[in-house]
């Protein structure tokens, strides 16, 4: 009989592990405490090691967003812009897209279209584990129909959280959460735009950041553009108390630009909007007898690190590949999947670090810092534009002249 592995959670985490299972032979069962699955959702990017997973995976079907024109631009309170380095700008060049993309391209992974010939995953809404048993050969789980209350009890090979910075499976398994979440000091809020702002280019990003708030708009092709606002707080349990939109326009007052405006402006229509505190997690181990945790369960590099979606896809396709080198020795798989996935992970929650700095810079010193980083980093990409069109254009002049001395 094929092996089977509760997998609790149905975003990129989760379905990426789900699919990696199925690579190796086995067989999962999601499970996800919301009564339908998610779509649409906020900008996110993969990197080239995201990309690799993505073929790993086998997920024919990824939709990307990458803006064929547009500029990035720099606001400020004056209602001056001027160009400025975008996210898609880094090293190695981001893919862009939104969240729903990357779950829409897993969902036709684990639940193929009838006629297709492939089975699909068994996938069950509104069910939550309350409890998680072990001995060493099976993981006993009790299950609550979170709708009705009903409670069933079921035996896996495996038990892999992949729900959330939160998670429910941490929390039975390896202990309350304040043991692995580092609080940021820092809040976020992240939803789709139904229309670009004012006087700007349809697939245009604009950028207004101060000391210790920022607000990014992402242009994206064939849809609206999304919307980032982060600011620094020390007292962030008060952030969830009030009307979030009117918390929102206080600590983006002074950055009173039309763009922002029309960002605060569309806050209150949204039905689709991550509004959160930010953390990382950080674990010694993110396996215990036969229960694994992946994604921000495991490890979370928070929103800022702008690497969570490479990482959760990377996650399942290593673990497909693990259990796959290690059919028949579960520990060995969990140990080799583990080795392989820390130092990208360590490397990126350092990382992190940094890129806060770049998303919403913490003091006026660093946000100095971080002006004159990008004034110079605009400056050489220019120069670099410039001395690529004098080399094209120099053979062209030089067979002019030299068909004019021609007799």
């Amino acid at each position: 009989m094929r092996k089977r592995a509760l997998v609790v959670g149905l975003g990129i985490a989760g379905m990426s592990a789900a699919s990696g299972l199925r690579r190796a032979g086995w067989a999962p069962v999601i499970i996800e405490r919301a009564a339908e699955r998610r779509t649409g959702g906020y900008f996110i990017n993969l990197t080239p090691e995201g990309m690799r997973a993505v073929d790993d995976l086998g997920l024919d079907t990824l939709h990307t967003r990458n803006p064929e024109r547009g500029t990035t631009w720099s606001l400020n309170r004056r209602g001056h812009r001027r160009p400025a380095l975008g996210w898609l700008d880094l090293p190695g060049r981001p893919t862009a897209m939104v969240r729903g993309d990357v779950e829409a391209a897993l969902w036709q992974r684990i639940r193929p279209d009838v006629g297709s010939g492939e089975s699909g995953v068994e996938v069950r809404f509104s069910t939550a584990p309350v409890e998680i048993v072990g001995d060493g050969t099976v993981v006993e789980v009790e299950l609550e129909d979170v709708s009705t209350g009903r409670r069933s009890r079921e035996s896996f090979d495996l038990v892999v959280g992949a729900d959330g910075l939160r998670s429910t499976v941490r929390s039975l398994a390896f202990g309350p959460h304040e043991r692995f979440m580092t609080p940021w000091n820092a809040t976020i809020c992240a939803f789709p735009l139904p229309g670009q702002a004012p006087s700007f280019g349809a697939q245009d990003s604009l950028i207004s950041a101060r000391s210790g708030g920022a607000v990014w708009v992402f242009g994206l092709a064939d849809r609206a553009p999304t919307a980032l606002l982060a600011y620094c707080t020390k007292e962030v349990g008060a952030q969830f108390t009030g009307d979030r939109t009117e918390r929102l326009r206080d600590v983006s007052a002074d950055m009173d630009h039309p763009a922002v405006r029309h960002v605060l402006d569309a806050l209150p229509t949204t039905t689709d909007c991550l509004f959160d505190s930010v953390h990382q997690v950080k674990m010694d181990r993110w396996s215990t007898g036969r229960v694994l945790l992946a994604g921000d369960a495991a490890w979370c590099l928070n929103l800022f690190s702008g690497m969570g979606t490479t990482a959760a896809l990377r996650g399942g396709a290593e673990l497909g590949r693990a259990l796959a080198e290690h059919p028949d020795d579960l520990p060995a798989a969990l140990a080799a999947w583990e080795a392989r996935l820390r130092p990208f992970i360590t490397k990126h929650q350092r990382m992190a670090r940094l890129k806060h700095q770049w998303f919403v810079p913490t003091n006026r010193a660093l946000t100095g810092v971080r002006t004159l980083v990008l004034h110079l980093a605009v400056n050489a990409r220019r120069a670099v534009t410039e001395a690529r069109l004098l080399r094209a254009a120099a053979p062209a002049a030089s067979g002019v002249r030299r068909g004019a001395a021609s007799p």
